[in-house]
């Protein structure tokens, strides 16, 4: 007799939660509000590309002097106590070059590009970075990316906001209209990729002499979260 007075409790509590769980009929009065978080930091980490272009009339020339110049700028990278980890191949490019004249198309020679992307943790020290890549043999430099060594963190006190935000405009707008949240049914968190990736900063070719290691201006980063909050009102 216990055991089923015992089941027939647990019946009755799971049927009371999944009833306070289910979301209101489709008449039922509800609020809708967007709320928005956001989050400011300071960048302390930053990702930049760097290339060694060579050009040569063979492509087994091309190729040796393309790997002795990108060689001499790994090495002195890791010099600066670079781990290995922070160092990967971004892309590497053989192709002929020609030149056009009088309708006519004539092999030049062979163009070779060795790219590594590298991650910098100490942001102070980017500005001796790529003064040394450039040092030490690098043609261009690009894609100066700044972000946050725990940027997870940063999103989810941005989300946090914005589900506080919407939930105060939800408590606002009902007590505006003389009723009150029951509670909250549904929450929508919108994904923005364009927030979700690092701050681009600035580009550069080695064309251009650096005489000293060239000035940063990393400012500072916005994580934005958007959330759309339906809460039941009586």
């Amino acid at each position: 007799m216990k055991s089923l007075v015992l089941t027939a409790l647990v019946a009755l509590a799971c049927a009371t939660t999944a009833s306070a769980q289910s979301p209101p009929p489709a008449d039922a009065a509800v609020v809708v509000t967007i709320g928005e978080g956001i989050v400011k930091r300071a960048p302390d980490r930053a990702w930049v590309t760097i290339a060694a272009e060579s050009r040569a009339k063979t492509p087994a020339e091309v190729q040796k002097l393309n790997a002795d110049a990108m060689s001499s700028v790994l090495q002195k990278l890791k010099g600066l106590g670079l781990p290995a980890e922070a160092i990967r191949t971004a892309g590497y490019e053989l192709r002929p070059e020609f030149d056009f004249a009088n309708n006519r198309q004539t092999l030049r020679g062979y163009m070779a590009r060795n790219a590594v992307e590298v991650r910098v943790d100490d942001l102070p020290r980017l500005g001796e970075v790529l003064d040394v890549a450039v040092g030490a043999g690098a043609t261009s430099v690009s894609g100066i990316r700044f972000d946050l060594k725990d940027r997870t963190a940063a999103e989810q006190t941005a989300l946090q906001r914005a589900v506080a935000d919407a939930r105060a405009q939800a408590d606002t707008a009902a007590q505006a209209a003389g009723v009150k949240v029951e509670r909250v049914v549904r929450i929508e968190v919108h994904r923005d990729s364009s927030m979700l990736q690092p701050r681009p900063m600035m580009a550069m070719r080695a064309e251009m002499a650096m005489s000293a290691e060239p000035p940063m201006a990393p400012g500072e980063l916005e994580i934005r979260s958007t959330v759309t909050v339906t809460a039941a009102i009586r």
